[in-house]
């Protein structure tokens, strides 16, 4: 083993470490030396988006020190950005083990900078904590999540004072900030008057903007099965659909309860359908119409719904923004409501269908980077001039409105379940209304692959992919030609053909998308967590045309990594 993973290990066994963390450390050096370098090989990065990792003791684990010396680092660049005035932050946190302990670290933190802190008093949707940044004047704010990772994971993510992730500049010197903190700096000593709880008054304030941006007011007899896979959608979804007067919600039991092991599933992420298994079980029981699933932190949604034969099938994220576009966008229509500046926007691996629907609507669709913050970025940049209306990205998220900086599945589980029930107000249904879009516009077939690469070797294997996709990328793939080669790292777009390229109007990114005539091919390593994802979208004149030819393309793509 290298000598300066035991020397950063040492020093975790003494002063000031915690007698708890010692011990752990002490046993690692003893009889794990496996885990004793995923622990100390490096530190956990506070990236773009925070931190997240394994929690545990070590400088490459989640735990009180890792968050500290994020929370120190941040309100070191809050009180450089902010002198003159008493900054304040939110903080809120999901259903994992340790996330209120860590949340009460930060607070502690935060308050012993002096900063004022708004607490919640208990789990909450993260995109309830974008909101309550905005709602509160809040130069900043955090939240515990792991996001849909498995029950071993935790996470930090940081937002600025607009609600929304952060971004450059602001991103890359908190991190430079970060990286100046040492564990000798941490002082969880703090005034607890400055720790303040947020509770009923951010709900309610929370809940009526979500209430204000329904739109169909037409009948609310549509039967719903829901599970919040043991997050925080328990907290404010069925109160959201009961006042909205979705009366008919059944509520899956056995998960309903928050907790961190997630005994139910063996992933907590409505991406996965095994996820919602107990809930389609239920709803073939009852009756129902739709079933909804949200993830731990309430930033994703995921649905199941009734085919033409009345069995459930899993809309992927694709599927479920169409329909959600399409109703949100004809409801604005036929009420006289769309903006005259108004537009839409998506991340570049998300469905080109979206696209054609905006263009139907003659409303612009403007890509982003992968990521959330992107599109609030652009709703910033843009506000003064146009005027945001839905944004989605294929993971399962999506944002109405402005009032959220954040995707945010407590509004569109919301705005799904109208959508539902106005498709059954006209004898349609979600599933018929996402053909219908497809007779339209063609049809859209997604694949995703995602390839996992544990610890230092797996970093290594996902660069290293990378790095011969850039240096020897593919010139056909599933029979078709590639014609464009956009690399959002560089920064350009190469014409394969005529060997021209343009830039990209879009920050710098480590992802590669292959263009053809009949869709795109996009390779993107996760900015948190350890893994590699393959999209590919293609379109047909069929259903089984556009089906067929996702598959070849990527069984070719995949083949490339073997």
């Amino acid at each position: 083993m290298e000598q300066y993973i035991l020397d950063k290990a040492a020093q975790w066994t003494a002063a000031p470490f915690d007698t708890t963390t010692q011990h752990e450390v002490k046993e690692l050096l003893a009889a794990n030396p496996t885990e004793l370098i995923n622990a100390f090989y490096t530190d956990l990065e506070f990236g773009t988006g925070g931190l997240r990792g394994v929690m545990g003791a070590g400088t490459n684990k989640m735990n009180r020190y890792t968050v500290g010396m994020a929370t120190q680092g941040l309100s070191n660049y809050i009180k450089q950005q902010f002198p003159d005035i008493k900054a304040k932050v939110a903080i809120g946190h999901d259903s994992r083990n340790n996330s209120r302990y860590f949340a009460e670290q930060a607070a502690a933190i935060f308050a012993s900078n002096g900063i004022e802190v708004h607490l919640f008093e208990a789990l909450r949707p993260t995109p309830q904590l974008s909101f309550a940044i905005r709602q509160l004047g809040c130069q900043a704010g955090v939240v515990i999540t792991a996001s849909h990772n498995p029950k071993e994971y935790n996470g930090y993510k940081a937002y600025w004072n607009d609600g929304a992730q952060l971004i450059a500049p602001v991103d890359s010197e908190v991190i430079a900030e970060v990286r100046k903190v040492t564990v000798h700096d941490l002082n969880f000593d703090c005034d607890p008057s400055l720790i303040k709880p947020m509770g009923a008054e951010m709900d309610e304030a929370y809940l009526n903007m979500l209430l204000s941006n329904s739109q169909f007011t037409g009948g609310r007899d549509l039967k719903i099965v829901y599970t919040s896979l043991h997050g925080t959608g328990i907290t404010l979804l069925p109160e959201c659909l009961k006042r909205s007067g979705f009366n008919n919600v059944a509520i899956i039991a056995e998960q309903a309860e928050p907790d961190g092991n997630f005994p139910t599933v063996h992933s907590p992420n409505p991406e996965e359908g095994a996820a919602l298994d107990l809930a389609v079980k239920k709803a073939l029981e009852i009756g129902a119409d739709i079933v909804l699933g949200t993830d731990p932190d309430s930033d994703r949604v995921g649905i199941a719904v009734r085919n033409q034969n009345g069995d459930f099938v899993l809309f992927n994220g694709n599927q479920t923004g169409a329909v959600l576009f399409d109703f949100v966008l004809k409801l604005k229509k036929e009420t006289n409501s769309t903006p005259a500046n108004g537009f839409i926007a998506k991340t570049i691996v998300t469905s080109e269908l979206l696209k054609a629907i905006a263009d139907s609507y003659e409303l612009p669709c403007y890509d982003t980077l992968t990521g959330f913050k992107y599109i609030a970025e652009l709703i910033r940049r843009k506000e003064n001039t146009e005027q945001f209306i839905i944004g989605g990205e294929e993971s399962y998220g999506y944002m109405i409105g402005d009032a959220v900086r954040d995707k945010d599945a407590i509004i569109s589980g919301l705005m799904i379940c109208e959508a539902a029930a106005y498709a059954k107000s006209i004898d349609s249904s979600y599933y018929n209304e996402l053909q219908k879009l497809y007779l339209q516009h063609g049809y859209y077939s997604e694949k995703l692959s995602t390839v996992v690469k544990k610890g230092k070797e797996g970093a290594e294997a996902i660069k290293q992919m990378m790095t011969n996709f850039r240096n020897n990328p593919p010139m056909s793939l599933g029979g078709l030609t590639i014609q464009a080669i956009k690399d959002f790292q560089e920064q350009q777009e190469i014409n394969v053909a005529s060997n021209t390229s343009l830039k990209l109007d879009l920050p710098q990114s480590n992802v590669l998308q292959f263009i053809t005539s009949k869709g795109k091919i996009t390779v993107r390593p996760s900015g948190t967590e350890p893994k590699i994802k393959f999209y590919v979208e293609m379109t047909g004149a069929t259903e089984k045309e556009a089906e067929v030819l996702a598959e070849k393309v990527m069984a070719d793509f995949i083949g490339l990594t073997a």
